[in-house]
């Protein structure tokens, strides 16, 4: 829970937008697809902190100079909704800009920082979704708080409909060029449908891929609610505590990390869970080798399924971690066979949703020669069942992962308790 000090530390909020310093042109529409819409429910929220000198004597007015010419590069993330006759979603590239969030914090850098309580972060960005209006409501939203005697934090909410994560950091990276004024060659592009446009007419397979949790039709409000509260926390992993585990989990070492803290997650909420579950899992990768710079997209994400008969404390730990590597079956042809119109889906914690972001790169952030202290990431409007993030370390910190935890509140104190009897996680 936020301290009523944290909370109460915010102040002097200012509201504006922020358009391309340059008209993309007349009639410019982005169409979106069948993956894009089926992560529309989703949002990914960064806040990136910075100490001084970074922005010091940097005005809002400069501030918003640079991004004027920042969205001129990516201005399809400037658009706003539009249906088509048949109730498809597109973007109108129209140059509405982003909305732009000021604030001021009573704390020192420092002193938020010193602070364990995960949920502090979401005072530094922005929580909303799109809709209910719609046609006005802004993809992106950008917040930034200055702390008492120095530092900023820029805080960033994403639209996952947009793009995945590493589309994100592509974007507000392309900021930090800009303020260098480093400029790509061409704007930001985002990908066409590859295959077919989804017919509303053909018949859909009868049955849901298990990926996949079907809430809607949602109308022009795109969110959710949760049975359940869902509470986040992180904690660090060192290259040597990995080194452990690994030998835990097979002398031979040759489990890699992501896989390594897949399987120690799956065993303790399985046991958190009295052997119920979870017996399905999905795992988002990202296909880096095969994306383009310049590209924001749903399309290299893949979403792998791996399910079990008996409870994940009935298989040793390589077993779990072999089905992980080797037998996790990509589910996107399948999600995209049963979209259509009316139909809207959660993917993140429909099951118990591992997403591996260790090669993102948060910390290439670079603005005025200085890159964040930390980066917290999170992703709302997410499942019962639960999210974990896989995450680059911290600028310090000698290597490891950063795990960021989203679970249902009441789960959340047992697993803190059987990560550290089992595991000797703290």
């Amino acid at each position: 829970m936020v301290s009523s000090n944290e909370k109460n530390s915010i102040y002097d909020i200012k509201i504006s937008t922020v358009a391309p310093g340059l008209i993309s042109g007349r009639d410019v529409v982005q169409e979106l697809t069948t993956m894009d819409l089926a992560m529309k429910l989703h949002y990914l929220r960064f806040v990136y902190y910075f100490r001084a000198p970074t922005f010091d004597g940097f005005t809002i007015l400069k501030i918003k100079e640079t991004m004027f010419n920042w969205l001129s590069h990516a201005y399809i993330p400037c658009g706003r909704l539009r249906r088509t006759d048949s109730g498809r979603p597109f973007i109108k590239c129209n140059d509405s800009g982003v909305r732009i969030i000021e604030a001021k914090c009573h704390l020192s850098l420092d002193e938020w920082l010193e602070s364990k309580d995960d949920s502090r972060h979401k005072l530094l960005v922005s929580n909303q979704v799109l809709g209910p209006d719609l046609y006005y409501s802004p993809f992106v939203l950008i917040q930034l708080t200055d702390f008492k005697c120095g530092g900023k934090s820029v805080g960033m909410s994403w639209s996952h409909v947009l793009g995945d994560a590493f589309s994100a950091v592509g974007f507000i990276n392309l900021w930090a060029q800009a303020i260098a004024d480093h400029y790509p060659a061409q704007p930001l592009t985002m990908v066409q449908q590859q295959n077919h446009t989804y017919d509303f007419q053909n018949p859909k397979p009868n049955l849901d891929p298990l990926s996949v949790k079907r809430v809607g039709p949602v109308g022009d409000l795109w969110a959710t609610s949760n049975n359940s509260k869902m509470e986040t926390f992180s904690f660090y992993i060192s290259t040597s505590e990995l080194t452990r585990l690994q030998a835990q989990i097979c002398e031979k070492k040759d489990v890699p990390e992501f896989e390594c803290i897949c399987v120690v997650i799956w065993r303790c909420l399985a046991k958190v869970r009295n052997g119920s579950g979870p017996k399905v899992l999905t795992i988002c990768r990202n296909d880096l080798k095969n994306r383009n710079k310049g590209i924001i997209t749903n399309e290299s994400q893949t979403i792998g399924l791996v399910k079990i008969n008996l409870p994940a404390g009935d298989y040793k730990p390589l077993e779990l971690a072999s089905l992980i590597m080797n037998k996790a079956d990509d589910e996107r042809m399948k999600i995209e066979e049963v979209m259509g119109r009316d139909d809207d889906f959660l993917i993140y914690g429909a099951n118990l949703t591992f997403i591996d972001f260790s090669d993102a790169s948060f910390y290439e952030m670079e603005v005025r020669r200085q890159k964040p202290v930390y980066v917290n990431c999170s992703i709302d409007n997410v499942g019962d069942e639960g999210v974990v993030l896989v995450l680059p370390t911290p600028k310090g910190c000698s290597d490891g992962r950063m795990v960021s935890v989203t679970l249902p509140e009441h789960q959340v104190p047992e697993l803190k308790s059987v990560l550290k009897e089992d595991w000797c996680i703290a």
